[in-house]
């Protein structure tokens, strides 16, 4: 199953857990399943139309998915994906 790191403020949404496994094809089923299984997940990670909020940067492997194809890249089982709110501060 693929491997998906949780950043620190995304963790109290799914009980504490740095890393969370997940089986799916593509990244947003991993997002989708993800958001099923924890309540709040997707919402802080997908706008009302389902799209990656701009302020997300979500990674396979070591590339940032827009660069690679967005919600439908695919994901192997042994995929490491690792989703970043950016995190803003003066």
């Amino acid at each position: 199953m693929a491997v998906v790191r949780i950043s620190n403020s995304l963790r109290p949404l799914v009980g504490g857990a740095a890393e969370v496994e997940v089986d799916a094809g593509d990244l947003g089923s991993v997002i989708r399943l993800l958001g099923a299984d924890y309540p709040g997940l997707s919402e802080r990670v997908l706008d009302e139309k389902g799209r990656l909020f701009g302020f997300v940067n979500v990674f396979v492997g070591e590339v940032e998915c827009r660069t690679l194809d967005g919600l439908t890249t695919p994901i192997d089982p042994d995929s490491v994906i690792v989703i970043v709110p950016a995190v803003a501060g003066g």
